[in-house]
């Protein structure tokens, strides 16, 4: 299990592929895990061929100053995180359910389909059959969506706040609402945007839309997602 030897290009590609869809090595914010990884690299990867490792080296590299004092377990080596290599075995019991598996359970639910029944009865099983299959497609699911608090952090204490905001908030993309900010102060004078915000899972990337604020380069040096959970 664990990351291969970055100094390989399978070892870069396996990084690749893990922060796609990620933020960081481990959990939702900088920890040890991005250290150990980081330091492993003999430098940034190449953004035309590793574009998301690259990102996420880019960000980590922001936090130098602050990697001793990061959460985690200093000892551990990067091979120690990333991807397993065998997923487990999903019992049986609990695998979803086919489309066939599902029409014949609701098929029992109005009798069986022998054929000894008669004309009539029969005519009105598939009545209520389809009448039942056309309530149940008529219910539409939800849309799975979370709720998600994230810092934006400019340059210096110089940077124009209100303007990185107004950047930030005319990101327009189907899925996105944005909610609530504040200002908290970080050091030397220097505050960052936290900002809340709803997204339905399925349409919108967080990585994707942090790589949007950040490419407001003149006002923002990175962004973190400070909490994440589904509505």
């Amino acid at each position: 299990m664990g990351f291969a030897d970055f100094l390989t290009d399978a070892g870069v590609s396996m990084l690749e592929s893990w922060v796609t869809t990620r933020s960081y090595i481990s959990g939702y914010g900088p920890s040890q895990a991005d250290v150990a990884s980081f330091k492993a690299l003999p430098g940034p990867p190449k953004v035309e061929k590793y574009p998301h490792a690259w990102r996420w080296y880019k960000h980590i590299a922001s936090y130098q100053s602050e990697f001793s004092s990061l959460p985690g377990d200093p000892s551990k080596a990067y091979t120690t995180y990333g991807p397993e290599k065998s997923e487990a075995t999903l019992n049986p019991k609990d695998a979803p359910k086919t489309a066939d598996a599902e029409e014949e359970e609701d098929d029992d639910l109005f009798g069986s389909d022998d054929e000894s029944e008669d004309e009539e009865a029969k005519k009105k099983r598939e009545e209520n059959l389809a009448a039942y299959k056309k309530k149940k497609e008529g219910k539409a699911k939800p849309a799975a969506k979370s709720i998600v608090t994230m810092d934006v952090k400019p340059w210096d204490d110089e940077t124009d706040m209100k303007q990185l905001e107004e950047n930030m908030r005319s990101i327009e993309i189907d899925g996105l609402t944005w909610g609530a900010s504040k200002l908290v102060p970080l050091a030397f004078g220097i505050k960052k945007l936290q900002v809340n915000l709803v997204v339905e899972d399925e349409k919108v990337s967080i990585d994707d839309l942090q790589q949007q604020i950040e490419g407001d380069e003149d006002h923002v040096q990175s962004t973190d997602v400070a909490a994440m959970q589904k509505l």
